[in-house]
């Protein structure tokens, strides 16, 4: 059972390196612009803020894979569940204020990964 919330730990931090690309690296993209709901007009104007957004959910993933990895396993899902935490209120905010879709692209699989960790383990 262990291996749910791994799994689920592992997504969540790799949906938020994937979002880190996004905004850092591809945000110039009309793909990524559109994944976003950004007009390309507004691209060019957030490009620095979505980058800064990027470098944030660059550091959930991390802070999720050190929980994952860190060698002491209560310490390990005690970062696990703060970097879940954090991962929670950042959708629950973006969706109140950005867009709900949010909710479910990173609320739901964060807080199955937090109800996991604390949970199955």
């Amino acid at each position: 059972m262990h291996y749910i919330s791994v799994i689920l730990v592992g997504l969540v931090a790799v949906e938020h390196l994937y979002i880190l690309v996004l905004e850092m690296f591809l945000w110039h993209r009309p793909r990524t612009l559109k994944i976003f709901g950004i007009p390309k007009e507004e691209g060019e104007l957030l490009k620095v803020m979505a980058a800064n957004q990027g470098l944030y959910n660059g550091f959930l993933a991390v802070g999720l894979f050190w929980g994952l990895l860190h060698p002491n396993e209560l310490l390990g899902q005690q970062i696990q569940i703060f970097f879940l935490s954090c991962v929670v209120v950042a959708a629950l905010y973006g969706g109140f204020t950005v867009k709900k879709s949010i909710w479910g692209v990173q609320g739901v699989p964060a807080i199955l990964a937090l109800l996991a960790v604390l949970f199955v383990n």
